[in-house]
């Protein structure tokens, strides 16, 4: 089967370019352009040479779906986000340094940030994109791991934990209980937590590192100081204004991720706190953005750059038939101190 046309490429005249372009522009016949395309015998090496150089000159581009239809695969990633929003950028940033030099292209796909309302998008998208559009995918943050499809499937920080479908994700525990002993060595024994969605084991660990770590320095938590901050912005916000209003506020307050520290920084700042003064805060991710706000974040860093990398180093060898010797992953967590804690103002 002859390939087709790449949906919008185009001639300079501006309509799509077509193989009978490339034939008519190259002297030869559209049956020649096919075999060069398709890497068959009958072509000399000169004339090969020609035609390619005339299908890079007009920018002709052979169809993902024809190219997988004749050769069983399409070398392209699909990569599958719930959003664009730091995180995710960050691990399609690593999953670009993976690919580099494969052989193979990266496509990432948006559920547009609508997945509370539609848990189980990835069975959608997957359905849509595998086998005639993408050999393999990455999950970033998936709702669900149970997917089964034709081609391999790798999920990074997957929100129903580990199963059994390869995954990649950093140490949330052990990260929280860094972020909450740098706290308390700095002196802050009344600290608040921006917990994260309590649906989402990422999350689960989070809290249960700050707990872990209020026991091992001897501490009890004060449980009027979690508030719900969901990972989300506006939330965080609400949760913010809640600890800040208390009559005994806390010292510190450890946001479940970034998002939601930069959101305590604001609220803090529009209530009249200096930080890190009169509240140290510190968050959990280290996104590009942390360092960024005023004054810089102090945060727990997962590597979410070589997250993505790792992934889809782990579904190039899936996809190759390599052996693997660990498809569940685990990424070393690190604290990131910035200005954005100190020890509290005495009493």
């Amino acid at each position: 089967m002859d390939v087709e046309q790449q949906p919008g490429t185009t001639s300079a005249s501006g309509g799509r370019v077509t193989m009978q372009q490339v034939a008519a522009e190259a002297g030869v016949s559209v049956s020649t352009v096919s075999k060069v395309l398709n890497g068959r015998y009958g072509v000399s090496p000169a004339t090969s040479q020609h035609v390619m150089g005339v299908i890079t000159r007009l920018g002709y581009e052979a169809s993902l779906v024809a190219r997988s239809l004749r050769n069983r695969r399409t070398n392209v990633i699909g990569v599958l986000v719930a959003d664009f929003e730091p995180f995710s950028t960050e691990v399609l940033k690593g999953a670009a340094d993976a690919i580099r030099d494969s052989g193979f292209e990266l496509v990432a796909y948006s559920a547009g940030g609508r997945v509370d309302e539609h848990v189980g998008w990835e069975r959608r998208y997957l359905s849509r994109v595998m086998g005639t559009l993408v050999d393999g995918a990455v999950l970033v943050t998936p709702t669900v791991t149970d997917v089964q499809y034709d081609g391999p499937v790798v999920a990074v920080d997957p929100h129903t934990g580990r199963s059994s479908l390869p995954t990649v994700a950093g140490d949330n525990l052990q990260g929280a209980r860094l972020g909450v002993d740098h706290l308390i060595g700095l002196g802050h024994t009344r600290i608040g937590m921006v917990t994260g969605r309590p649906d989402l084991v990422s999350a689960q660990l989070r809290e249960r590192g700050f707990r872990e770590a209020h026991a091992a320095a001897g501490l009890d938590v004060d449980e009027s100081l979690l508030a719900l901050g969901a990972f989300e912005t506006e939330q965080a916000r609400v949760a913010a204004h809640r600890l800040l209003a208390l009559p005994e506020p806390p010292t510190a307050v450890f946001a479940a991720n970034d998002l939601s520290a930069l959101a305590v920084l604001e609220v803090a700042r529009e209530r009249g706190l200096d930080v890190p003064g009169d509240l140290s805060v510190i968050g959990f991710d280290n996104v590009p953005e942390s360092a960024l706000s005023d004054p810089p974040l102090t945060t727990v860093e997962q590597p979410i750059r070589r997250m993505g990398h790792d992934a889809v180093a782990l579904l190039l060898g899936l996809l190759d038939g390599a052996p693997v010797a660990d498809t569940q992953l685990t990424l070393p967590t690190t604290l990131v101190t910035r200005r954005s804690t100190a020890a509290p103002r005495p009493a």
